[in-house]
């Protein structure tokens, strides 16, 4: 499903709680650096099927962050903004210099622990909000899944497990500062 400013549900603190208002933040923060890492990658990237890939995708993150940022009311967006989007254009531009399948390593990894993050929050989320955030999620699905293909055949190693974990670990750090400022 996608969404349009006149299809989202109203934004209500009182219906919504602080947990998932926190959480809202932090998507909003996510969406920030997943936009800045595809413009990283373009940015660094000569590849041409990495360069088609983090074009397409960006179009889907930047429609995202437009429609958290146009939703959401600005107490309830992240004050460390210039942050996440330092950080999404540097992993970008890191990944790259990485190569091909380490770029699609590191946007597999990143997008599964968003998958992760919207599940945790659709659990708690009213019906009108889960139907966004699933949306949302399957739109991140999706650019997991086309990351992990283009891998290719890949033995399990521990620098890539070791490179996974600190996607993971930091993006739960980014998660748990943005929920706060």
């Amino acid at each position: 499903m996608t969404f349009g400013s006149d299809s989202l549900p109203i934004f209500d603190e009182s219906e919504l709680g602080s947990f998932l208002c926190a959480e809202l933040r932090s998507d909003h923060a996510g969406e920030t650096g997943a936009v800045a890492m595809y413009k990283g990658i373009i940015a660094v990237s000569r590849n041409r099927e990495i360069l088609e890939f983090a074009h397409t995708h960006l179009k889907t993150e930047q429609r995202h962050l437009n429609l958290l940022t146009d939703w959401l009311p600005a107490q309830y967006k992240s004050r460390l903004i210039p942050l996440w989007w330092l950080s999404g254009w540097m992993l970008g531009a890191l990944c790259v210099i990485g190569g091909r399948r380490f770029t699609f390593i590191t946007i597999s990894a990143v997008e599964s622990f968003v998958i992760n993050h919207y599940e945790q929050q659709i659990r708690y989320a009213p019906q009108d909000i889960k139907v966004l955030l699933t949306s949302l999620q399957e739109d991140e699905a999706h650019h997991q899944k086309d990351a992990a293909l283009r891998t290719g055949t890949i033995k399990s190693s521990r620098l890539i497990s070791l490179w996974n974990k600190v996607i993971w670990q930091g993006s739960a750090l980014a998660v748990s500062l943005a929920k706060r400022i």
